[in-house]
């Protein structure tokens, strides 16, 4: 009988670790899945589909960081609470990514910004702000911000853009 109990308490198990990992792909669009492919490809040096710590010490030295603590690439792979294989991956970047304002909210705080509703901000004025208040950016971070938002001849930022390119991604990278 207790035999019998474990064997289906192991199948119960198997199906919520089945029906966890479906849920991953649908949090997804399926070019943002295949980007993620990518990306585990290109960190899965040894192509065995599960990232190691050498898999990562490899990916950081290709990257020009050669001095990487063990401490630190354990740290990383204890994120995956075992061995991280592609939907391991996925659900981690799922549960970071997760943590993003919805666009409605992020819109709402363009908005502060653009009293007369013209759906766009003063790009100068918006780097000044970025660069002394609250979460202080660093330079580096605002131009590579900049790098991908719609900004027209006139310096101004069309922030309806921008939002959906925070929540979404950058279509325009295909």
């Amino acid at each position: 009988m207790a035999s019998r109990k474990a064997g289906t308490r192991s199948k119960a198990a198997a199906k919520r670790a089945q029906r966890g990992s479906s849920n991953v792909f649908s949090m997804f669009e399926q070019s943002q899945i295949q980007e993620f492919k990518e990306a585990f490809s290109c960190i899965d040096q040894n192509r065995d589909g599960i990232i190691t710590k050498s898999d990562l010490k490899e990916t950081y030295s290709q990257l020009g960081k050669l001095n990487m603590k063990d401490e630190e690439l354990d740290e990383m792979l204890k994120e995956g609470k075992g061995p991280i294989n592609f939907t391991v991956f996925l659900a981690l970047f799922g549960e970071k990514l997760n943590g993003t304002d919805p666009e409605e909210s992020i819109l709402n705080a363009f908005k502060l910004f653009d009293p007369s509703g013209t759906g766009h901000v003063n790009k100068d004025e918006f780097k000044q702000l970025l660069l002394t208040q609250a979460d202080k950016f660093t330079p580096e971070e605002v131009e590579q911000m900049f790098a991908v938002t719609p900004i027209d001849v006139a310096g101004n930022i069309d922030y309806k853009s921008l939002c959906y390119i925070i929540t979404h991604g950058d279509e325009k990278e295909d």
